[in-house]
């Protein structure tokens, strides 16, 4: 198991900056690729963006490259996102997850521990 608890979210003007983060309790957290879905209203959960465990290597999806920034903490066992430029699309659930390995990075289905997710609101 890796429990990932995501304090952060909020209520954001369209322009503006928000940071979510992401704490994990496991020993082993250098070993797992972390990820950042989020999930709007009446749509399926996407992939934002993620980070290989050991060598830091980051992923985006193309609708945030550029304005997102995904980043790790091994020390502390954390895992951040930094959002800039935000736009009302953006708004959604947004969730921290947790995988063995980089293979299918960008796979929902390739995470087996999700946090429980901390909404994120652009107003325009």
């Amino acid at each position: 198991q890796v429990p990932l608890v995501e304090p952060g979210g909020g209520w954001v003007q369209s322009g503006g900056s928000l940071r979510l983060s992401c704490a994990a309790s496991r020993r082993s957290f250098i070993l797992y690729a972390m990820g950042w879905f989020r999930q709007a209203p009446g749509k399926e959960r996407e992939f934002v963006a993620a980070i290989s465990g050991s060598d830091g290597e980051t992923y985006y999806t193309d609708s945030v490259q550029g304005r997102f920034t995904i980043s790790r903490d091994n020390a502390k066992n954390s895992v951040s996102l930094q959002m800039n430029s935000l736009k009302p699309e953006d708004t959604a659930v947004y969730y921290c997850a947790a995988k063995a390995g980089t293979v299918n990075i960008r796979a929902t289905t390739q995470y087996p521990y999700w946090g429980q997710g901390t909404q994120v609101t652009v107003s325009s």
